[in-house]
């Protein structure tokens, strides 16, 4: 089984984390941006619940792929239930991940700053629970869906193995993200990434059901990242050492 690994505070200072850190801004930034903006834009323009839900989908899976896939250079995490399902299964270490959670935390939060400008003071859409869900429902569906998320990153992108699917990863997990907004938005919200929910609910103020967001997605990325990562990777590939000092 393999443990986590804790990095140091040098980790910091090193060319490569600036770097990774610079690109995890910019391209969690942008996701934010189009996601959030999309959202706010359905709010406005379409006035069928479907369509717009359709529009939101569409536009996550869409930049989800493409910013997965210009983030190279960190890893296009863009969620911090990614970070953490990635910590558990070895693949960065914890001191890295706290830089990693702030990094995505601050890029949302500076999209929906500036989304709320650009839009004249136009509010952006919280995710909340919907009438007759509760919590533990809320939850639920929050692990299964950051749980699906996270197991199709493992399986086409971190898995060594990936075969015929080699280099599909960031527009199958775009297809994903799609999917589970259109199966679970109506209900939960479809959240699967507290940075996304975080940004929204800081610029509006409102912080209904917002803890939802946070436990029922990192305990989905999470168990995703430990389930793979012990029980059907190829562990011929190579892992950051735990007691790795940087």
């Amino acid at each position: 089984m393999r443990k986590i690994a804790l990095g140091s505070r040098g980790e910091a200072a090193q060319p490569d984390c600036i770097k990774a850190l610079v690109v995890e801004f910019v391209t969690t930034f942008l996701f934010v941006f189009a996601g959030v903006g999309s959202a706010m834009a359905a709010d406005s323009l379409v006035g069928n619940t479907l369509v717009g839900l359709f529009m939101v989908a569409m536009a996550h899976a869409l930049v989800v792929a493409v910013m997965i896939s210009a983030g190279h250079i960190s890893g296009g995490h863009l969620n911090p239930a990614v970070t953490l399902g990635l910590l558990f299964g070895g693949h960065i270490t914890l001191f890295r991940s706290f830089l990693y959670w702030i990094d995505q935390l601050l890029a949302s939060s500076a999209a929906c700053f500036l989304l709320n400008y650009l839009t004249g003071g136009l509010g952006t859409p919280v995710h909340t629970l919907a009438n007759g869900v509760g919590y533990t429902q809320g939850i639920i569906w929050e692990i299964i869906l950051t749980f699906s998320l996270l197991f199709t990153v493992y399986a086409t992108i971190v898995d060594p193995k990936k075969g015929s699917i080699d280099g599909l990863g960031p527009l199958l997990t775009g297809f994903v993200v799609g999917a589970n907004i259109l199966a679970g938005g109506a209900f939960s919200g479809a959240s699967m990434n507290p940075a996304r929910s975080f940004g929204p609910a800081l610029v509006s103020g409102v912080w209904t059901d917002h803890w939802v967001y946070w436990v029922g997605p990192l305990i989905g990325g999470g168990l995703a990242g430990f389930i793979y990562e012990n029980f059907f990777i190829d562990r011929s590939h190579v892992l950051i050492a735990r007691d790795e000092e940087q």
